[in-house]
């Protein structure tokens, strides 16, 4: 009777833990949603806190603040703890931002549930209503697929891909046209996808007719690790500047085409095929596109790394004479776009300099800004109204 009524004092005791353990932990997550943050007003400023109320200084980083091109700005303390800031009236568009608390950097805003990760930082972001905010949200149209699929490539590894295809794919028998889109240094196949939006401006353009239906494939252009962080074998390793320069990523492309055009309902034509990318993935658009000049009719440069590869690499050489070849072939849109700001734009001035020069013709976009995600997915949404017209 003693050890049935000790045991059954026990087991109360033990519920009456959990029940308060997982009260708190129900609070904290109450407390959490108690100072909102990003609050969007109707005349378009945002106003972000932040309650910390042992912190002596609290800093807050976005792309949206005057001031200095990281855009810092201390926060204000209010009396019961709560930092506070309150923006000037913002253009539609996608912002980022993070805290920075008493020195210590990268701190996530704890009441705003969306935070994405551009190589190993993670930062909050918000969407202001509009014409471009607008584009860059889920809207009510047919959606896409958005899937994550591994293919072994001719360096006989598989690879992580993401690919995403149009509203009525699975639901038709028909063929589809191909963008292959690449990231930059330190990014990966989740690149696009999370901080380009690409699924939200494909799903936009194509439920509006301003783009055809597609298929698009984000590829991982770092060869060294076949996936983003903690998708493969290699466990959950630290993001960090890694790129692929050295002729190894333009070596085993057209292995991944390939296997795309295995895999999927593709139209196996060049007419049907673009290349595009970002930066490193600039670098590795025009490299491809030139080495492989049959397999791409359309081609893509944002901000892109134009003399940034490996010295002697063969791939790298006859620069010229590759060219020719292939604007000399059945090339539709040879597209290049860069910011003002851009730590590129020197080099991307003698690139098109080059092209003048031997009078091939070429698409040219310069916008404002630099070498940032805001200038990229305004490209990317202008690129894909000119394809496969």
């Amino acid at each position: 009777m003693k050890r049935s009524l000790c045991t059954s004092l026990w087991l109360l005791a033990l519920s009456l833990t959990i029940f308060v353990t997982d009260l708190t932990a129900q609070q904290n997550l109450w407390q959490k949603r108690s100072v909102v943050s990003p609050e969007i007003g109707a005349d378009r400023t945002v106003t972000l806190r932040l309650y910390a109320p042992a912190a002596t200084d609290v800093k807050l980083h976005g792309d949206f603040m005057e001031g200095s091109k990281s855009g810092s700005m201390t926060m204000t303390r209010s009396e019961d703890g709560v930092w506070e800031y309150r923006s000037e009236p913002l253009e539609s568009e996608l912002y980022c931002y993070w805290f920075q608390v008493d020195g210590i950097d990268h701190v996530v805003d704890p009441s705003n549930s969306y935070v994405m990760r551009d190589v190993g930082s993670q930062m909050n972001y918000f969407i202001i209503p509009g014409e471009r905010g607008d584009l860059y949200s889920a809207q009510d149209v047919e959606h896409g697929t958005v899937a994550r699929v591994w293919g072994e490539v001719s360096d006989g590894r598989e690879r992580r891909m993401t690919i995403y295809t149009p509203s009525d794919y699975e639901g038709s028998k028909r063929r589809y046209p191909v963008l292959y889109l690449l990231h930059g240094m330190g990014g990966d196949e989740e690149a696009w996808i999370a901080t380009g939006r690409v699924a939200e401006i494909m799903d936009n353009l194509i439920a509006s007719g301003k783009a055809e239906p597609m298929i698009v494939v984000m590829t991982n252009g770092c060869t060294k690790h076949v996936s983003a962080p903690g998708y493969s074998h290699e466990g959950m390793w630290t993001p960090y500047m890694s790129g692929s320069m050295d002729g190894s990523f333009e070596a085993m492309f057209p292995s991944i085409v390939e296997w795309v055009d295995s895999n999927y309902r593709t139209i196996r034509k060049s007419k049907s095929r673009a290349i595009a990318g970002l930066s490193m993935g600039g670098f590795h658009s025009m490299q491809i596109s030139k080495e492989y000049p049959e397999m791409f009719n359309y081609v893509g440069l944002f901000s892109a790394a134009i003399f940034r590869g490996k010295q002697g690499v063969a791939t790298y050489e006859d620069l010229e004479s590759k060219l020719e070849r292939q604007f000399s072939g059945d090339l539709e849109l040879y597209w290049i776009a860069i910011g003002s700001e851009d730590f590129l734009y020197d080099e991307n001035v003698k690139y098109r300099e080059l092209l003048d020069s031997k009078g091939y013709k070429y698409e040219y976009r310069e916008s404002g800004d630099g070498h940032v995600w805001r200038n990229w997915r305004i490209y990317i949404a202008e690129f894909v109204q000119k394809l496969f017209k």
